[in-house]
């Protein structure tokens, strides 16, 4: 029953998000072209290692120390709780940093020469609408490009338009028009609109 809540939940998430795009594109508002400079930067954050988010859970180990171990939610605000450590900020720092952050978190008070690894085992999961035939939210895999987010999405409608693209990111308050003349990544919560053709 909670799963079938929770899909109820994502498929209301997607159409409200489908509706807002709707309601943009008719108010005449277009989706600004991405610019070399964009496609690179965004190459280049697909590469990078990645910077955490609201949202996504996080595996912590701290070596000898089993009880302090496990997985752990960052929360809206960008938090995680942890054990003696406390509450610390997690969002906009890659797992290493957090890495470091805790260690010395738990080196000043409660443990001697800390070792702590932090991985990300739940990133935001994608979103994908408009014209693939199942729209909706799905989980994110390093690696992941456009194309390959619409074969998830189980392809394209024939009514889709297969030169571009719109995609917002993570933080972003507009989308952006991304060409498909090559692989254009995507990150963790995106949201990925494939656009109607038009005769």
């Amino acid at each position: 029953m909670r799963a079938d809540k929770m899909g109820v939940v994502a498929r209301r998430l997607v159409a409200v998000l489908g509706l807002c795009l709707v309601n943009s594109a008719c108010g005449g508002i277009p989706a600004e072209p991405a610019t070399s400079a964009d496609i690179v930067a965004l190459r280049t954050a697909a590469s990078a290692p990645p910077i955490l988010a609201a949202g996504e859970k996080i595996n912590v180990i701290v070596y000898g120390e089993t009880s302090l171990s496990g997985d752990y939610l960052i929360d809206p605000s960008g938090y995680v709780s942890l054990p003696l450590a406390g509450t610390v900020k997690a969002a906009g720092l890659t797992p290493a940093q957090l890495q470091q952050n805790l260690e010395k978190q738990f080196g000043s008070k409660y443990l001697t020469n800390p070792k702590v690894t932090v991985e990300v085992v739940e990133f935001r999961p994608f979103y994908i609408l408009g014209e693939v035939e199942k729209p909706g939210a799905y989980p994110y895999a390093g690696g992941l490009n456009v194309l390959s987010a619409i074969a998830i999405a189980g392809g394209t409608t024939y009514r889709a338009k297969t030169s571009e693209v719109l995609i917002q990111h993570l933080g972003e308050d507009q989308m952006r028009e991304y060409e498909l003349v090559g692989p254009v990544p995507i990150l963790p919560g995106d949201i990925i609109q494939v656009p109607r053709r038009y005769f």
